[in-house]
């Protein structure tokens, strides 16, 4: 085991517009080869649509989603005794968090759609009505945690 300190961990500035931590943190995971002001338009113009489409304020739209989208549980692989174990283990808040905005990007870009923002806006707004792909990936993880609930005693 490593004798070395763990490092601090790094909190990103709040963004400039909702003052809030995790849609900086979401415009980061958005964003491509360093294009920040790119990937804060994209959002930006994303929530604007949403509370064209909705009658809820967009962030807030926004924050559902991306709570309905972290999962609870994940498998891990294990290696015991030359086989490879699936197992369930539970997830952190952060990490949950981390997580589903990933899957809401992955498949916002996976669409097929005239605009990154439709793309975007379109995959937040299912995800907020409980449909979509990234509930489906959520369901499928938890499926298959569930399946491998009998190897949860390998956790370590």
């Amino acid at each position: 085991m490593s004798r070395r300190s763990k490092p601090k961990k790094r909190i990103p500035m709040p963004d400039p517009i909702y003052s809030d931590v995790e849609v900086a943190k979401f415009i980061n995971r958005l964003m491509t080869r360093g294009k920040k002001s790119v990937a804060e338009r994209l959002f930006y113009d994303a929530i604007e649509q949403l509370e064209g489409k909705t009658e809820d304020k967009g962030i807030d739209v926004f924050r559902k989603a991306l709570r309905k989208a972290k999962p609870l549980v994940r498998v891990k692989a294990r290696r015991v005794g030359g086989s490879t174990y699936q197992v369930p283990i539970e997830v952190r808040e952060d990490e949950g968090i981390a997580i589903g905005s990933r899957w809401l990007i992955e498949y916002a870009r996976k669409r097929k759609g005239r605009s990154m923002t439709d793309k975007l806006a379109a995959e937040l707004l299912e995800t907020y009505r409980g449909t979509g792909t990234t509930i489906k990936k959520r369901e499928d993880t938890h499926k298959m945690a569930e399946a491998n609930k009998a190897f949860a005693h390998y956790r370590f």
